[in-house]
């Protein structure tokens, strides 16, 4: 079982994947995370360049954390567990760098004052890699280290085709669905996912807008209300199809023991779900008695 640890709080993250990482390289950097946490919260706080604060709500600093603690945990269990193929230090950096960097392409510059950065929703993917091309240069990352987080930052978006990546190795690819495994189960998990949902709607509705109509991920939804009846669906039909097929069930690295263990985020994720069924029929059945 893990800590509980408390996303809202970046020092708390950061102490476990500290921890995380100094188990599975003891001779490592030990200024790695420290250093890597810094850039991300000055990013997220609007001390990077010209970048106001994050003011998207449902993709801000606390689910960044979230998805950040989740793929150190589980690059952990991989390296604890011998999973093939073996992970080495430079590419768990680079994937640790991915993950606190995969939605930074919802921030906006000083001078973009319309709306708030849910309306980079469709386009958050590409942003996300080009910011983070532009951080890790100034950092005096090579080419192909820059390459290689931008590879794994694609693998968060909703309809991304996989096999479209250029991955330059095995490795590469696997941490990459580390990634997003860790950015799906990591928000899912969350005890207060259910509460959020209106807001992660409110950012697909501002994209629409901002995008004249386009497709968006509002796109299947008509309300918030909509969203929420049909998350148990996404979870059923879209996250666990993707987690096992698309991302060749890497989380499942997370049970405890391993191979076959209790999965404490899947645990975690299908308790909000069965909360949220409840919830539903108990709304249901008032309103029928209305």
């Amino acid at each position: 079982m893990f800590p509980q640890v408390d996303t809202r709080v970046p020092t708390d993250v950061e102490l476990e994947v500290r921890s995380h990482y100094a188990e599975m390289f003891p001779r490592g950097d030990r200024g790695f995370v420290p250093r890597i946490f810094g850039w991300a919260i000055d990013c997220f706080d609007g001390r990077y360049r010209d970048y106001q604060p994050i003011d998207a709500r449902y993709h801000d600093l606390e689910h960044t954390l979230q998805g950040t603690l989740c793929m150190a945990r589980l690059l952990g269990r991989w390296h604890d567990n011998g999973g093939s193929p073996s992970l080495t230090q430079q590419m768990v950096e680079l994937g640790l760098l991915a993950i606190l960097l995969h939605d930074t392409g919802y921030l906006k510059t000083r001078g973009d004052t319309e709306g708030t950065g849910a309306k980079y929703t469709l386009t958050h993917v590409s942003r996300s890699a080009e910011f983070a091309s532009g951080l890790l240069g100034e950092q005096g990352y090579s080419d192909g280290q820059i390459r290689a987080v931008q590879h794994m930052i694609r693998c968060t978006g909703v309809n991304v085709d996989l096999n479209s990546i250029p991955f330059n190795s095995e490795l590469e690819r696997k941490v990459g669905f580390a990634l997003g495994s860790a950015d799906l189960i990591g928000q899912m998990a969350a005890d207060d996912y259910i509460e959020k949902l209106p807001i992660l709607y409110a950012e697909f509705a501002e994209s629409a807008r901002y995008n004249n109509g386009a497709p968006s991920a509002a796109a299947g939804f008509t309300s918030a209300d909509d969203l929420i009846r049909k998350t148990p669906l996404f979870w059923e039909k879209y996250v666990i199809p993707k987690l096992n097929s698309d991302f060749q069930g890497v989380y499942r690295f997370l049970e405890i023991p391993y191979p076959g263990g209790p999965n404490y985020y899947v645990q975690r994720i299908e308790a909000n779900i069965d909360r949220l069924r409840r919830l539903l029929a108990d709304a249901a059945a008032t309103s029928a008695a209305a």
